[in-house]
Parts: C-alpha cells; structure tokens; sequence
C-alpha cells in the first residue's frame, strides 16, 4: 500500500516516520525547505520509546507521482486549502483520504473538492512538538491512530489499511464509529483548548487555582451541550475520562493551541472554537464560555496579523 504523508511536522513526521521505521511505503509531501532540512539532517524522532533518525523519501508538489492508496493528512487547519490542491495530484478513484486535522470543517472540505468516497475518518492522539532543532520530541507515551470508514463499513481497503497500520509503532485501530470519536475529540480539544487560552495555564495550574475546577466544569459542560445539539456524542465513559483528565491534579498538560500562543505561533482559533460556537448558536445553545474564548484568540490573531508583539 502506498501512503502519502502530506507534512512532516509533529504529527506527520512522528506518524509517518514510524511507518517508514516499520518498512511501510511512505512518502512525505513537503515544502522544498522543509524538505531541504531534512535531506540535510534527517528526519529526527525524540521519543520516551527510543530515538530514531530516518532518511525519509520526500516528494514536492512539482514531483508528487499519484495516485496513492492513502493520504494521511496532518497540515494545520489553516494550511488545509492549500493542501487540498496540493494533493489532487496524489488522488485516484480508489484514494483513501484519512485528515488528522482538529474541528469537524475539513470534512466539508475534503468532501467538497474530492467526494464522498475519497473521505475517511481519522483520529490522532498524540502530544508531540518540533524543538529548535527541528527534531520532533514525543512528549509523552502516547501515540494512537483511529481510522475508519465514514458511514462505519468495514470495507475491502480500510481492513487492508489497518493491516498495514498494525505493528508501525504506535497504537493503531480501526473504529466502526469514526465520526463519532472525532466529535470526541473535539469536545477534548475545544475544551482544552479555550480552558488554557483563556486562563493562561496548565491543567493543574487552573486546577490548583481558586475556581478553576468550576470554571472547568461549566466550559466543558457547554461544549458538550453543543455536540449534543450538533453532532454525534461520545458515551458516558468517554465524557468522564475527558474531564478527569481536564481536571488532573498537578498535571502539566496544556492544550498545543496555548503552546503556540506561547509562542507567538499562528493558531486554530477558528476551526477548534470559533466553528464550534458557530453550530451551538445556529443550534440556538446558549454558548458565553466559547464566545468569551473565541473573542480572546480572535484578539491574538488580529494582533499577530498586525506584526506586533504577543505577550502570551
């Protein structure tokens, strides 16, 4: 099977570079100075589960030798328009197109430019960054991959992909309810993300702080409200263990939209927050946590947009 990994960032490089560890077909879609960097120096994978360098097989858009039997695509939701004219080239009838990207708005996306049948649901669950020596470092253990067919057959190629998936190096599995783990996710990533935004902390700086655990409470309870409205809801236990671990005692995770805000880094605002308060309001939720979270990132984005100075 080949598989197209269109970036080689955080998430995929660490993705595909497992792949490509494992003897998998795989070829990254880069820019040409990013694929100059890692020509240069490799593709470096810092991981709590051993190190690895990789000489991986690069292409770019003036190379890209299509079709693929799959694209795993991790750009940033920001990049996803420019990705998806990227990749035509890479597409063929049989195409499965597995999007990591946060939000649900890509979906509509991909749908819109390549139909129906090329989409497939993927899921990412990783915490993983690029350091100042453009390695990607694994910051904890986990490393999950979940896939599945939209409408949750168990069709010839997504069962040839899960074989394919099996033994690359992190946790692989194939889901008969893809849609609804991605709504999952999101709920995880909109909650987390607005919590550490907003209050400018970890999850157990805003625990340890007077009224966090409430105010963690009340976000969460609205942005499960909203997919309630709008989407497809996980089930009780999924809800619990996403709170528990939103409301950790000491715990030193924050969300990779307030690493990058950090940073003074271009986020997800829009597709993590602002999509998500858009469903609630259509859906007529009652929604001030993530209007008062949209409203703040909206502010970071415009003063990044200006060329000042963020002060996170």
């Amino acid at each position: 099977m080949r598989i197209l990994v269109v970036g080689a960032g955080a998430t995929g490089g660490y993705f595909g570079g497992r792949l490509a560890q494992a003897g998998r077909d795989v070829a990254f879609l880069v820019r040409p100075a990013r694929a100059e960097k890692l020509r240069a120096a490799g593709l470096q994978i810092v991981s709590p589960l051993g190190n690895v360098t990789l000489a991986p097989r690069l292409v770019t858009t003036g190379t890209l030798d299509g079709p693929y039997d799959a694209v795993l695509l991790t750009v940033k939701a920001y990049s996803l328009e420019a990705a998806v004219t990227d990749i035509a080239p890479a597409i063929g009838p049989g195409t499965m197109i597995l999007p990591v990207l946060n939000g649900m708005r890509h979906v509509d996306v991909i749908r819109a430019r390549f139909g129906d049948k090329a989409l497939a649901g993927c899921v990412c669950l990783i915490g993983a960054t690029i350091d100042d020596q453009d390695r990607i470092v694994q910051l904890t253990p986990m490393h999950n991959l979940i896939y599945g067919e939209m409408n949750g057959e168990r069709s010839e190629r997504i069962t040839a992909l899960d074989a394919v998936m099996q033994g690359a190096g992190f946790n692989a599995r194939l889901s008969d309810d893809i849609e609804r783990e991605m709504w999952g996710k999101w709920i995880t990533l909109a909650s987390l993300g607005g919590i550490c935004c907003l209050l400018r902390g970890s999850v157990g700086e805003i625990e340890a702080a007077p009224g966090g655990p409430v105010f963690v409470q009340r976000f969460f309870d609205e942005v499960v409200s909203v997919v309630k409205a709008v989407g497809k809801l996980p089930g009780e236990p999924i809800l619990k263990m996403a709170l528990a671990m939103l409301t950790e005692r000491g715990s030193a995770m924050a969300s990779s939209m307030y690493r990058d805000l950090q940073k003074g880094a271009p986020i997800e605002a829009d597709q993590i927050i602002g999509d998500l308060l858009a469903r609630g309001q259509k859906a007529g939720v009652e929604t001030p946590f993530l209007a008062a979270a949209y409203a703040n990132l909206t502010i970071y984005q415009a003063t990044l947009e200006r060329g000042h100075p963020v002060r996170s």
